[in-house]
């Protein structure tokens, strides 16, 4: 690696790495472009500076992204929400926390670091209870909180007072708590919901989860796409719109609501012609 140069980096060799990582190394076509991103904003910034190798770098730049297939969303049905919401014990402190976290992700979507960074002064507990996050890009919001939300955090708060500007949800030291912990314990309360609700166990459930959850149901709920788009923080409505196509429920309500006249359970018309359908099997 020390005797590298920048002329060995070449799109040939750029390309070998990218197969390289994802043939034998048995890596997904995603993580496959993360690598090819990163490399495409080293050499802009190469090419920026350095004109007489700008050919090369453009060469590298125009490497494309490979096409990855979409995993649909994965969220919760309200009963296995409340599955999940009922293992914490609320008698221990760690219970409690962890109940209170887990209903604040649901009632507002929020992403794991925006709750974990969540101190009491950016909390509104009486009406109207809402709540400040701290989004991607410095970009704010306000979310309302569910006067149930509202009680769990002012009754977490009463047991384990914070600074103004503590956060939240703290270990067992008063230290602010991680995402690799609350991860840990959620997976924890989902294996004990499991013998409740065994269709869990095809969910890969984590706090991102209970984001996409919020967003399905609000827009089973019928609340607009704009609206969804404020209250989750998305920069853009594509991103938003993909939870439209998650709801199956949604889905099905649509296609009740189409008129019993246009739809029918025989086949099309040309299916029903043996002459012409033996016709087209000569073509």
């Amino acid at each position: 690696m020390a005797a590298l140069g920048f002329a060995d980096l070449t799109a040939v060799e750029v390309l070998a790495f990218l197969e390289h990582v994802e043939r034998e190394r048995h890596a997904s076509v995603t993580t496959r472009n993360c690598r090819l991103a990163v490399l495409r904003s080293f050499f802009l910034f190469v090419a920026a500076r350095e004109p007489f190798v700008a050919e090369q770098c453009a060469a590298v730049l125009r490497i494309p992204t490979k096409r990855a297939m979409r995993r649909s969303i994965t969220y919760l049905e309200p009963e296995e929400v409340a599955a999940i919401l009922a293992q914490p014990d609320r008698k221990s402190l760690t219970g409690q926390r962890d109940h209170a976290l887990l209903a604040l992700l649901y009632n507002t979507g929020a992403r794991i670091q925006e709750a974990l960074a969540l101190t009491p002064s950016a909390v509104r507990l009486d009406a109207p209870a809402q709540v400040r996050f701290m989004g991607k890009g410095r970009r704010e919001r306000i979310c309302p909180l569910w006067p149930e939300t509202a009680g769990l955090i002012g009754a977490l708060l009463r047991r384990r007072p914070r600074g103004v500007d503590e956060p939240i949800f703290t270990n067992r030291f008063g230290q602010p708590l991680h995402a690799s912990g609350v991860r840990l314990r959620l997976r924890q309360y989902v294996t004990a919901a499991e013998r409740l609700h065994p269709h869990l166990r095809e969910k890969r459930v984590t706090p991102h989860t209970f984001r996409h959850t919020a967003a399905v149901h609000l827009v089973a709920a019928g609340v607009d796409v704009t609206v969804i788009q404020s209250w989750l923080g998305h920069a853009h409505l594509d991103t938003t719109f993909l939870y439209a196509q998650a709801n199956v429920e949604t889905k099905r309500k649509a296609i009740e609501q189409v008129d019993g006249s246009v739809r029918t359970t025989r086949p099309p018309r040309w299916k029903r012609e043996p002459a012409l359908l033996a016709w087209l099997d000569s073509l």
